[in-house]
């Protein structure tokens, strides 16, 4: 295990004093990109809906890392969650300059069973949070006129159909496409706009919905590297894409997904 003392990352990778607002921080996927994040240098604002959770984040990742770390509850489902966040978020540290959209559910249901409610509450969390707290922090970012980097932890899902997952990759689908409108819109203000797509990635989420061997077994047989990802393969590329490293890099959406959406 990499810490303090052994630096993950160096050179043009590296995020010191860059402020960064995580989502879905405390769990899974978003709990190692904030340690990612810890270990190139950033000053952190951590979000989730957990205050306990948080505070725990907060307090390893300071210690460990000796950068500054704020936590934020917030529920992103709720009408007003997405401007309070942004809002708190840029308090803490006078501004942002990455935001990490990564708080997302899935609700595994085939098309004819679908629920409504489900289906809604898919859309709230993965579509319509993210692309409101990006144009609520890309505001901010281009009053402030010093740049910034918008990095969408989408799945990919978003670009290849998975059965089981109707609303989740809807919301994602969506979610990558209105990443692109922010690089466009944004770009000019030197804002870049990226997302990543992995494959299942085997935290805890995707342990529950793919962790039986005879479920799992067809969808490791469509990735050419025979496996699922594991969460810093995918933290690798979000502070790839948040660094000066892709300073050129707007408007993709990178496949970290073993080749699965080749095809």
């Amino acid at each position: 295990m990499t810490n303090a003392h052994e630096p993950r990352y160096s050179g043009a990778l590296r995020l010191d004093g860059k402020r960064a607002l995580i989502t879905g921080a405390t769990k899974g996927i978003g709990a190692d990109i904030a340690r990612a994040f810890a270990a190139a240098g950033a000053r952190l604002v951590l979000s989730g809906r957990d205050t306990g959770e948080l505070d725990a984040a907060q307090s390893t990742l300071a210690d460990e890392f000796g950068v500054d770390v704020h936590a934020v509850a917030a529920d992103l489902a709720q009408p007003q969650g997405p401007a309070g966040l942004a809002k708190a978020a840029a308090a803490a540290f006078g501004g942002l300059d990455i935001l990490v959209n990564n708080a997302g559910i899935s609700h595994p249901q085939p098309v004819i069973d679908t629920d409504p409610a489900l289906f809604d509450a898919t859309i709230a969390v993965n579509l319509r949070a993210p692309a409101l707290l990006a144009a609520a922090v890309g505001a901010d970012m281009v009053a402030a006129g010093t740049g910034g980097a918008i990095v969408t932890v989408a799945s990919a899902a978003a670009l290849a159909p998975l059965p089981d997952h109707y609303a989740y990759c809807a919301s994602k689908a969506g979610l990558v496409m209105a990443t692109k409108v922010l690089a466009r819109e944004l770009g000019p203000h030197g804002i870049r706009a990226n997302s990543v797509c992995p494959t299942v990635v085997l935290t805890e989420m995707g342990q529950r919905v793919w962790g039986e061997e005879a479920k799992a077994a067809p969808m490791i047989a469509r990735i050419p590297l025979g496996r699922f990802a594991v969460p810093h393969e995918v933290s690798d590329a979000v502070v790839w894409l948040a660094s000066d490293a892709a300073s050129m890099v707007n408007g993709v959406d990178i496949p970290v997904d073993g080749g699965y959406t080749m095809g």
